[in-house]
């Protein structure tokens, strides 16, 4: 697109416009109805995430949808204005922040390549000599907070001002429940942390980039509030709100190439063959999706299939993704 941009001048950027209005157009009060209506049938599928103490409490059949358009519109349905933990959905927002003020350097910390392992799995981090395979795996978000830690004394407070910059949201912050319950329960984190560190590939006192790790996935956001944050990705990098440029067109489309294929964990193909979109999911039962050129949608339920994706929100993703042709492969 942006290439054609360039090529083509002007007409090319009033076909893009006329796709986002196309896009802002759609009758989205009975489109999103309509997947929460035939999303329904797989509201008992799943559990929750019982592994963070804080995450075993939450309503397990809790749904909402919504989604958000260049023209600052935005549409919900269900539970879509309910604040859930966002979890590793925060890790889109690390890697902008990451990727933003280190550009192409970034990569020699971490890689782009998907992965067959769970996102929390360490067989590829040893093998690889401490390089985490894709910045949306555990250990990858890990080396990205480790290198945001280099130049942001407050992580946490950081990330919360870019959230609630993005999602309009003057009141969103990390609920500290979930965050201790999760700090509590980071072995893990730490054990990734610490074999990066042997191969030379981590910089700061690892219990402090851990701490700052579990307070971003701690942020509570609404479906609403995502939606709107995820914009600036399908907006060429640039902020709807501010007219902030957090990426170039450039990075914004990597990240979003990055989505596509690892976002969703190893079910990262089988998202891309039923879905289309760039998404990214967290096992608070959230899942952000971003329509390049056009707008972004989050949907969210509790309850996630063995993978750490929410089984009720990506049949939801893809019914409306059916439903609307808003595959990039269209």
């Amino acid at each position: 697109m942006l290439l054609q941009s360039a090529v083509m001048g002007e007409p090319a950027r009033e076909g893009e416009a006329a796709r986002a209005a196309d896009f802002a157009a759609l009758p989205w009060r009975q489109i999103l109805e309509r997947a929460a209506q035939l999303s329904a049938a797989c509201r008992h599928e799943g559990k929750v995430a019982d592994y963070i103490p804080a995450l075993a409490c939450v309503a397990p059949d809790q749904f909402g949808m919504a989604v958000a358009t260049l023209d600052g519109g935005v549409h919900c349905v269900g539970d879509g204005e309910t604040r859930f933990s966002i979890q590793s959905i925060s890790k889109v927002f690390l890697l902008t922040m990451a990727y933003g003020s280190y550009g192409e350097d970034l990569w020699k910390r971490v890689g782009q390549h998907p992965s067959t392992n769970p996102f929390n799995s360490l067989i590829e981090l040893e093998l690889e000599r401490g390089v985490p395979r894709n910045p949306f795996l555990n250990p990858g978000a890990l080396a990205v907070a480790d290198a945001l830690l280099s130049r942001h004394t407050h992580l946490e407070s950081a990330m919360v001002s870019l959230m609630r910059e993005l999602s309009g949201s003057a009141d969103l912050n990390y609920d500290s429940e979930v965050f201790n319950s999760e700090l509590r329960n980071s072995s893990r984190h730490h054990a990734a942390a610490y074999l990066m560190q042997s191969h030379g590939n981590f910089a700061n006192e690892v219990g402090e980039v851990v701490r700052a790790y579990c307070a971003s996935c701690a942020i509570e956001a609404s479906c609403v509030e995502l939606a709107r944050a995820g914009l600036f990705l399908a907006n060429g990098g640039r902020d709807i709100a501010s007219g902030r440029q957090l990426l170039s067109a450039r990075e914004a489309q990597r990240v979003c190439a990055l989505m596509l294929t690892t976002g969703t964990y190893e079910y990262s193909g089988m998202t891309a063959f039923a879905i289309g979109l760039p998404t990214k999911s967290g096992v608070g039962g959230g899942v952000l999706a971003v329509i390049p050129g056009r707008g972004s949608i989050c949907a969210w339920s509790p309850r996630l299939d063995p993978r750490g994706n929410s089984v009720r929100a990506m049949k939801a993703l893809e019914l409306v993704a059916n439903t609307a042709g808003l595959s990039i492969f269209a």
